[in-house]
């Protein structure tokens, strides 16, 4: 089985996962911005990973452009938020990012982080008013993503990043 796993990292989970699945596959792996989409076609397994902001997969955009070019090939999603597994969550994001030529594509989780001295401008003050919004809540009627996005403060940096989440995509390309 010849393979590669292209991923989108906006800040850092997003690239790990991909190289722990990369390791532990021995398939290559590759950023987005330097991947070369003519050479798909010397790969017989393609794994695309992004992380998840504001409810969308980083990298749904990228898969629809090459959706042509994997067509027969074993692919798969492996996506990364700063939220743990909720099933609820994990339903809708799938239902709201892959679809039509995109929903027959397995997609699998893992906790990513949350760091919010190295994020851009304009997601630290999203999440800045995000937070100020939330913290008005009570905590016991936060939903899964504001558990996270309050469990870390400010000047903090949270990693929940672990290999053990890309175990269920690796059985998924051991079978078959």
């Amino acid at each position: 089985m010849t393979g590669v796993v292209i991923y989108r990292s906006k800040y850092g989970s997003s690239k790990k996962y991909a190289e722990w699945i990369s390791e532990s596959t021995g398939f290559d792996c590759f950023s987005v911005d330097g991947f070369k989409v003519d050479s798909l076609d010397k790969y017989d397994t393609v794994i695309v990973t992004g992380g998840v902001y504001a409810t969308g997969i980083s990298c749904t955009s990228f898969l629809k452009k090459i959706i042509n070019k994997i067509e027969g090939k074993k692919v798969a999603v492996f996506t990364c938020a700063a939220s743990p597994y909720d099933e609820v969550f994990f339903n809708e994001l799938v239902a709201n990012n892959m679809k039509d030529e995109l929903s027959d594509i397995p997609v699998f989780y893992g906790r990513g982080g949350f760091d919010m001295k190295n994020m851009s401008f304009a997601d630290r003050t999203l999440c800045k008013i995000l937070r100020k919004a939330v913290g008005k809540k009570d905590p016991k009627d936060y939903e899964v993503w504001e558990k996270a996005l309050m469990e870390v403060a400010e000047d903090e940096a949270g990693d929940w990043t672990d290999k053990s989440y890309i175990e269920p995509l690796l059985d998924y390309l051991k079978a078959a």
